[in-house]
């Protein structure tokens, strides 16, 4: 069989492994963070003034207005964020309302 054949059958028996709670068979997930996001798009996509999106996501209103005029740039952390609201809002209204 070939390399690519192989690396399948690697594949299936990892994933076999994992789904039979076999221990040392998790896998790392590797988050890509984006290095730039939209901040005033994701706010205007979700119809929400700066003020109402800012107390929804728990977010202060000055370093948002900072990020949407390009005057600062959201930390690692801010992307991480800001891109799970664009892309899951509910899940992390959810989660906040929850803490």
């Amino acid at each position: 069989m070939g390399k690519f054949a192989d690396e399948l059958k690697a594949s299936m028996r990892e994933a076999l492994a994992h789904a039979e709670g076999q221990p040392g068979t998790t896998t790392e997930h590797v988050v890509m963070v984006p290095n730039d996001v939209d901040v005033e798009a994701i706010r205007k996509g979700l119809g929400l003034t700066r003020p109402a999106f800012c107390r929804r996501f728990g977010l202060d209103v000055r370093a948002v207005q900072d990020w949407e005029q390009k005057r600062r740039r959201p930390d690692r952390a801010a992307r991480a964020d800001l891109t799970v609201i664009a892309n899951n809002s509910q899940a992390v209204e959810a989660a906040l309302s929850a803490a």
